[in-house]
Parts: C-alpha cells; sequence; structure tokens
C-alpha cells in the first residue's frame, strides 16, 4: 500500500459505533497478508506483511471547534481513510470534518466505507432522512477551492449490515481497496490459505491413524506420555518443594540487624524477597516466574501497586519465553497483571491484558471455568471504571451466571459478582436495583466472613453508599464508621483501603458541618495515596476535590478554587478529557466558579461535563442531571432565565424518574427552578418551590447550598417587594 506513511489507515466514526471501530482495528491491525502478494507494487504503494497500525481516536470531541492538530497530523499521517456509516455518523459533525480534512489533502480516492446501520441516498426522501448512512461530506464531490460541490459522489463501500456481507467477508473488501489488489483474488488467496490450513490437519490426522494402527508403536506412544507426565510431575514437586523453602527462608531473620526494628515488618519480607526472587533463581526460570507472580499478588494485596506491577510483568515475560502465548500459567499472570493495573489507574493496558487473557483461558478451560469467571470479573471491573456501563454489566452477568453454576451460595464469588452488578446498577443511577444486589452481597459476606473480614468491609462500604443516595443517611453513616474501624484493625494505618474509608467517613462528618474532622480525615488518606502512588493519581485527585469541599465549607473560597483546579488538571492529565472523572470534577468547579462570579470559565467547564456525561451515561442519568442543575444556576445567575428555567426542569424531570422526591438533589433543583421563575417575575410559584426545598438543601453534601438558598429567599422577597420576609431570612 501507499509507502512512507505513519498509519495505514485512519478510521472515522461515531463514538455511538464504539463497538464496530474497535472491531475493526483489531481486524486490521491482526490480518496477515497473504505472502504470496506481499512486496508486490500496485497503484497504492507495495504490499507489505501486515496492516498495522491503524489510528483510531478513543476520544469524543465534546467541547472543541476544531479537530485540532492531533488529529489533523493523523490523518496526513495516514494511507488511506475507513469511515465507519450509519445514521450516526451521517450525523456527526465531527465524522463530517475528518471526512472533509482527508479529501482536501487530496486523498477522496483512498477513502474506502463500511456500512453498519441506516441507508445509504435515505436523505434523498424527506420521510426516510433520518436513516441516511453517509455523512455530506461523502456524498459530494469535493471542489478545487476545497469546498463541497452539488456533484454526487459514489463511495466505495462494504456492507456489513445484516442480510449483507458477513462481517469476514466485509472486512476483506475494505482491506482489499487498501491494498490495491482484486477482492476476488484476495478472497481466493484467502480460501487456499484456509485450504492449506484444512490439508495440515488432515495430513496429521492420517498421519496418526498410520502410526496408532500398529500395536508396537501404540505401547511407544504410551511410554513417551508416560515419561512426559512424570517430568511434569518432578518439576511440579520441585517448584512445590523450592516454592516452601523460599517462603520459609523468606522469614529467616540470621542477623537482628537486618530488621529495623525490633521485629521486621511485611514490607521488608517482602522486598527482601524479591531481591532473591531477581538474584538467586535466574538458572530456575519456572520456579522464579511462579515466585514473582506469587509475590506480585502480595504486594497487590498490600496496596503496594508499583512494585506489584513490576513483579507481575517480569513473572509474564518469563512466562510467554517459557510456555509461549498459549499456556494457563501465562493466562494467570495476564489476569494478575491487569488486576493491579487496574489499580493504577493503567486501564487502557489492563484491557489488553484481561482480554488477552479471556481468550486464553476459554481455549483451554471452555466458557464455564472458574478461570474465564475470573478475568471476567476483572475486565468488567475495567470497563465499568472506563464508564462503559453495558459492556461491563455483560461481563458481570456472564461471571455470576457460571459461578452459580459452579458454586453454591453462600460462596465469596458468587458474593463478588452481586457486589459488581449492584455497583454497576449505582453508577448508573438505578439505586434501588443496587441496594438490591448489595444487600444480597453483604448477607452472603456476614455468613462466610463472621464478623470481620477486608470482604465484608467492602460489602459494607458499598451498601454505604446505595442506601444513602437513597435518603437515608443515617444508617448510611453507621455502616461506612463499621466498615472504617475493621479495616483499621484489619489493615494497619497505611494501606490505601483505609485511605478511602478515611474519605468516604469525611463525606459524612462534612454533610454534618464538622468540618475540622472531615479535613483531618481527608489529609491523612492525601498522606497515604502519596507514600503509596507518589503525587499523582486518580484517587489523590479526587481527595484533593473532596479537600477543596471542605475548605470552601470553611469560608476559604479561593484555596478551595485552586484545590479543584490542580484536582482537575491531575485527572486529565492522568485520564484524558473525555473521563467521566473529568465531568464530575469540572461539575464541582464550574459550581464554585459561579458562586464566585467567574461566569465565563464555568460555563465552559459545565458544557464540557454534560456532554461527557450524557455520552457516559446517558440523557436520563442522575448525574447527567446534577452536571445540569449547576448549568441552569449559572444561566439563571447571568440573567437568561427562560434557558434556565427549561434545563431545572429537564433536569428535575430526570431526578424524579431515579431518586425519592426528598432527595436533597431535588431539593436543590427546585431551589434553582424557583430562581428562574422569580427572574420573570413568577415570585408566588417561585417562593412555593423555594420554601419547599430549604429542608431537603440542609441535608445536601455541597458546603454553603442551605445559605445559598436562604440567601435566595432573601433576595426573592426583596425584589417582590416584601422587605419584612426577607430580613427573617438575611438575619439567620
Amino acid at each position: 500500500m501507499a509507502d512512507n506513511y505513519k498509519y495505514k489507515a485512519f478510521i472515522s466514526y461515531s463514538h455511538s459505533d464504539e463497538k464496530w471501530a474497535a472491531w475493526l482495528h483489531r481486524a486490521l491491525e491482526t490480518y496477515k497478508v497473504p505472502k504470496h502478494i506481499v512486496g508486490e507494487t500496485t497503484e497504492c504503494g507495495t504490499v507489505p506483511e501486515r496492516l498495522a497500525p491503524v489510528f483510531r481516536d478513543r476520544e469524543e470531541l465534546a467541547t472543541a471547534t476544531s479537530l485540532g492538530d492531533t488529529l489533523t497530523q493523523a490523518l496526513a499521517d495516514s494511507a488511506c481513510q475507513i469511515v465507519i456509516c450509519s445514521p450516526r455518523a451521517a450525523k456527526s459533525h465531527w465524522t463530517n470534518e475528518e471526512i472533509l480534512t482527508f479529501k482536501r489533502l487530496g486523498r477522496s480516492n483512498r477513502i474506502y466505507c463500511l456500512i453498519v446501520d441506516g441507508e445509504p441516498g435515505a436523505s434523498d426522501n424527506p420521510e426516510t432522512a433520518d436513516e441516511e448512512c453517509f455523512p455530506p461530506a461523502l456524498r459530494y464531490e469535493m471542489g478545487e477551492d476545497g469546498e463541497l460541490t452539488d456533484v454526487r459522489s459514489e463511495p466505495i463501500a462494504a456492507d456489513a449490515r445484516k442480510g449483507k456481507d458477513p462481517k469476514p467477508l466485509a472486512k476483506l473488501k475494505l482491506i482489499a481497496g487498501m491494498l490495491g489488489v482484486g477482492f476476488d483474488d484476495l478472497r481466493q488467496r484467502e480460501a487456499q490459505r484456509r485450504h492449506r490450513r484444512m490439508m495440515v490437519l488432515t495430513t496429521a490426522a492420517f498421519v496418526g491413524m498410520a502410526i496408532t494402527s500398529g500395536l508396537a508403536v501404540t505401547a511407544y506412544l504410551a511410554r513417551l506420555e508416560a515419561e512426559e507426565q512424570r517430568r511434569i510431575a518432578e518439576v511440579e514437586a520441585e517448584t512445590a518443594r523450592q516454592t516452601t523453602e523460599f517462603m520459609v527462608g523468606l522469614f529467616e531473620v540470621s542477623d537482628p540487624s537486618e530488621a529495623l526494628g525490633n521485629t521486621i515488618t511485611a514490607r521488608e519480607i517482602l522486598d527482601k524477597g524479591a531481591e532473591r526472587i531477581e538474584n538467586e533463581l535466574t538458572d530456575q526460570p519456572e520456579i522464579q516466574a511462579t515466585l514473582m507472580d506469587t509475590m506480585g499478588t502480595v504486594y497487590t494485596s498490600l496496596g503496594l501497586y508499583p512494585e506489584a506491577v513490576r513483579l507481575v510483568d517480569r513473572s509474564v515475560q518469563r512466562r510467554r519465553s517459557l510456555y509461549g502465548d498459549e499456556h494457563p500459567d501465562v493466562a494467570q499472570s495476564l489476569t494478575h497483571l491487569g488486576e493491579v493495573l487496574i489499580l493504577t489507574a493503567d486501564y487502557e493496558r489492563s484491557e489488553q491484558s484481561l482480554r488477552e487473557a479471556l481468550k486464553t483461558r476459554r481455549s483451554l478451560y471452555g466458557n464455564d471455568s472458574a478461570q474465564v469467571a475470573e478475568t471476567l470479573t476483572h475486565l468488567g471491573e475495567v470497563l465499568y471504571r472506563q464508564g462503559e456501563y453495558e459492556d461491563a454489566r455483560s461481563q458481570f452477568d456472564q461471571a455470576l451466571a457460571i459461578r452459580r453454576t459452579l458454586y453454591e451460595a453462600p460462596h465469596p464469588d458468587i458474593a463478588e459478582s452481586l457486589e459488581d452488578i449492584g455497583l454497576n446498577s449505582y453508577d448508573q443511577g438505578d439505586y434501588e436495583q443496587a441496594v438490591s444486589y448489595l444487600e444480597q452481597a453483604l448477607a452472603m459476606r456476614r455468613a462466610l466472613h463472621g464478623e470481620k473480614h477486608p470482604d465484608l468491609a467492602e460489602a459494607i462500604f458499598n451498601l454505604s453508599w446505595a442506601v444513602s443516595d437513597l435518603g437515608d443517611l443515617e444508617r448510611g453513616e453507621a455502616l461506612m464508621r463499621e466498615g472504617l474501624a475493621m479495616v483499621r484493625d484489619l489493615l494497619g494505618d497505611s494501606h490505601t483501603e483505609v485511605a478511602i474509608a478515611l474519605n468516604n467517613v469525611a463525606i459524612f462528618d462534612r454533610m454534618r458541618g464538622d468540618y475540622d474532622a472531615a479535613e483531618t480525615m481527608y489529609r491523612e488518606a492525601l498522606d497515604i495515596y502519596e507514600k503509596n502512588f507518589g503525587e499523582e493519581h486518580p484517587e489523590i485527585a479526587v481527595t484533593l476535590s473532596e479537600l477543596a469541599f471542605v475548605v470552601y465549607a470553611k469560608g476559604q473560597n479561593d484555596r478551595a478554587i485552586g484545590l479543584a483546579r490542580e484536582s482537575l488538571a491531575m485527572n486529565r492529565k492522568l485520564l484524558g478529557d473525555s473521563h467521566p472523572s473529568v465531568a464530575i470534577l469540572g461539575a464541582s468547579l464550574g459550581y464554585w466558579l459561579v458562586r464566585a462570579g467567574e461566569f465565563e470559565e464555568a460555563e465552559e467547564l459545565l458544557t464540557e461535563s454534560l456532554a461527557i456525561r450524557r455520552e457516559a451515561l446517558g440523557e436520563r442519568h442522575p448525574r447527567t442531571a446534577g452536571t445540569m442543575i449547576v448549568l441552569a444556576d449559572l444561566l439563571a445567575s447571568t440573567g437568561r432565565f427562560e434557558e434556565a428555567l427549561g434545563v431545572a426542569r429537564e433536569a428535575k424531570e430526570i431526578l424524579l424518574e431515579n431518586v425519592p422526591e426528598d432527595h436533597w438533589r431535588v431539593a436543590a433543583v427546585k431551589n434553582v427552578e424557583g430562581h428562574a421563575l422569580a427572574g420573570i417575575g413568577h415570585f408566588e410559584e417561585a417562593e412555593a418551590l423555594m420554601l419547599a426545598s430549604l429542608e431537603g438543601l440542609r441535608q445536601s453534601p455541597m458546603p454553603g447550598l442551605p445559605e445559598e438558598g436562604r440567601r435566595r429567599m432573601a433576595q426573592l422577597y426583596l425584589e417582590w417587594g416584601r422587605p419584612e420576609e426577607a430580613a427573617k431570612f438575611a438575619s439567620n
């Protein structure tokens, strides 16, 4: 294909078609070009062995006004462009812009289309226009001035819609265009390649039949098998013996000066062991790899994630070199690596490791094994943390179904799957379903673990949030404090789980107005995180944001805004601009900026936050409504009362679909709605809403919100010409 380009192709698509883009990306980059045509020269250049790399932008452009330098350069560096065509793509401004940019490079003939939904040419009829799958830039030719003309074009397209080309055939059509070879020739080459594979298998089968037809040969093969099994047993026995000796040796301190205190610490033991693994077992790679994996999981359990990543990654590499890719030990280490990478927020690499492990484990164990369920669970978690809730739920449901087949309740693995589904429901705003699953999980944990266990503590924390968001704050706080006491007792004062618990309890302190206690807990949590993670980590960013709330509540507004900006910048750097965490922190900062009168920056942040949440969570999610409340507040504060009223009422409608009417968020949106009504002179209606909101605002975790509600009441009465009532609210 075209020589001297950085990328073999640039995939353009609406992010609603993410699954198709991910499939195509993998399909192209893993495709091996038939060797008979590798090196041939076509109109597209020299045919390569592989079609990698392929550029696929994974981030939605929410608030930008142009494609930006990165995407523009990637288009210029791409030999061709593939457009995934659907009604979503046809309506996508950015998909259209990418096509226009590529055409302006003079490469209109290097654009290929994959139709996945909709109908080509449907826009010619107003009644079917919504079904159009081609963006405008595909439907019309480009003029010499770089603008679209009214001359219709004929896009080159493969058709993967139901009843059209099967996926493999559609893929081959695209590849034929990219390589500049005939489709029939490429398909024939593929058929020949499959035929050769089948011939190899068939030949092997006939050879096997011929060999086993002789009794002597059968006995010979049986003896070989027995010898191989004996060799494996000897290796396993030696591995077990040396592993036992090694672990016992970790606890031997021949010189008391080796310990830093009267007794050696767990961390000292682990660090000593890690050093011995590196230095003493180089001539025994199987045992070395096993111990690296084992020690890595121990580091993980202690919250020492960087050391865990290093050891487990080494285990993966060593086991690959020993056994190849398709081996249970490699899959085990890949699963462990994916697990710890989640905890370090390296989600992309984690997902890659877990998908590879899942593929191998399904091949080795079948679809209904404990190993497959374990990897599905971790894959679901990394998808959940990235806001891909539907895909995450699919993994969790599969894991739960497998575990219920394998085990009888109560069982810790079944409890884990129930928790996963409950948390996924919670993050999507389905609090009632979340409480249902989390209650089941907690009851199962208590039956399994008694009164004290790390997994029991985690189940308590999970249920605490769900019942709190359903309005039972008293029970939520009691559960949270029970969990904090438990993890301190079990894990000590420096574990990251303790930091998480401190953060959670601090939120309840904040809601009760005990800001000093909350700040103390947040600062203790920050110290723990920084000892474990260094200066930058998503958990540190979250804690800085929570600390900003407390500082704001104590009247230190400028300092609070500074902390919030630091938190947001850290999250952007670590997770990218379109991550759900960026939406959360941007909405919080936007709220304070509205209070500070910095409306321009606030509106930019809130618009961005709303776009991210709509994309990640959907239009009817309560967190989407949360951003809408702050945006409505900004609109009312800048005199755009009618617009504010529309946004506030839509947010209220969404909230009432998801939470009880006495929830503090409903009170907040009623207060903003009243503010907007007062702005257009509807004082009686505004008064009723705002008075009704005051009790709910007192339950809010947002610092200053109850005071803001009273201030607005005073302002309402002043504008209404009732100064006596205004004085009652202004004086309290």
